[in-house]
C-alpha cells in the first residue's frame, strides 16, 4: 500500500463562508495486481453540483467516471514482477472497460485497455512505458499525457513506483 494521500476539500459554511470541509487522508484505496488506485472525488455531470454535506469519492465505481461525469484518482504502478496476469482482462470488464479485442484474442498486454474517456494524466514521480496498439512511448515526472479513448496499457519496468495523478472525463466516441 502506498502512503497516505492527504486530500483537503473545501466548500462553504451555511453563511456562504468558505471553509475546509474535509483534511485528511482520503480512504477509498484499492489494491489490484501490481497497482493502487485512490479514488478522491467523483462528479456526475457537467455544470458540477457542489457538495457540502458529503464525501464524494466514497463510491464504488469501475474506472470510467458515471454518465457524463468525471473523477479524479491517484495510482502508484508498482515495477513489474515475474510474468504477467493475463487474468486482468476480465477484471478490466467488471470495473466497466471495453474490450480491446474480440474474445479469444489476446491484446499486447495484459493491462491494455479502453475506456470512452477524456483522461489528464499527471506523472508525480517514476517513470513508466504507455503501450498502445503498435506502439509505446516513455513518460516520466513531470510528463503529462491526455487520452482521448485509446487503448492503452501500463508497464513499470523500472526499479521504483511510478506515482500518476488522473483525472478522467466522460466522453462520446
Amino acid at each position: 500500500m502506498p502512503n497516505p494521500i492527504r486530500r483537503v476539500v473545501t466548500g462553504h459554511d451555511a453563511n456562504g463562508k468558505a471553509v475546509v470541509l474535509m483534511d485528511g487522508a482520503a480512504s477509498n484505496v484499492v489494491a489490484r495486481g501490481g497497482s493502487c488506485s485512490t479514488l478522491l472525488w467523483v462528479t456526475d455531470g457537467t455544470p458540477v453540483q457542489f457538495s457540502n454535506d458529503k464525501d464524494e469519492a466514497l463510491r464504488t465505481i469501475g474506472i470510467p467516471p458515471p454518465a457524463n461525469g468525471s473523477n479524479f484518482r491517484i495510482v502508484e504502478f508498482l515495477p513489474q514482477q515475474g510474468e504477467l496476469d493475463w487474468s486482468s482482462q476480465e477484471a478490466f470488464k467488471a470495473m466497466g472497460v471495453a474490450p480491446v479485442l474480440p474474445p479469444g484474442q489476446k491484446p499486447r498486454h495484459p493491462g491494455m485497455h479502453r475506456t470512452d474517456t477524456l483522461d489528464y494524466a499527471l506523472v508525480l514521480s517514476g517513470e513508466i512505458d504507455m503501450l498502445m496498439d503498435d506502439s509505446e512511448i516513455h513518460v516520466k515526472q513531470g510528463d503529462v499525457v491526455i487520452q482521448q479513448g485509446t487503448n492503452h496499457a501500463w508497464a513499470n519496468r523500472g526499479k521504483a513506483p511510478c506515482v500518476i495523478a488522473f483525472v478522467l472525463i466522460d466522453a462520446v466516441r
